[in-house]
């Protein structure tokens, strides 16, 4: 028999891969400054990271301080930071390539979420 510990929480905005980790993204851009705010929840339900970036969103500006600030959070290279889906929405969809298990305890430290466990 399992405690009430053993229940778990919401999902994190992330789920991992073998060699990445893939979030999902509440952008903020014109936001004032490049920052991650925490977590999110959308109207459907799921759960974002929550960002916001200074860059104007045109010419894929907002989406590039999106991948860079992503990058700087997880510990990786900008090169490693690919936009997977939502170029010209709010909620985006990022792949992060690297340690998936270094990433997730980065960005859940970051966003003050326990880190998931695999």
């Amino acid at each position: 028999m399992t405690g009430p510990s053993a229940v778990p929480g919401p999902a994190p905005p992330w789920t991992l891969a073998a060699d990445s980790v893939t979030v999902t993204v509440r952008a903020t851009p014109r936001g004032g400054r490049d920052a991650i705010e925490g977590i999110v929840a959308l109207g459907d339900g799921r759960r974002a990271l929550k960002a916001r970036v200074s860059a104007a969103a045109e010419d894929g500006k907002a989406n590039a301080a999106l991948a860079r600030l992503l990058a700087k959070a997880a510990g990786i290279a900008p090169s490693r930071v690919a936009l997977v889906s939502g170029a010209t929405g709010r909620t985006k969809s990022f792949r992060l390539e690297g340690d998936p298990q270094d990433i997730a305890a980065r960005l859940a430290t970051l966003a003050g979420a326990a880190a998931p466990s695999q």
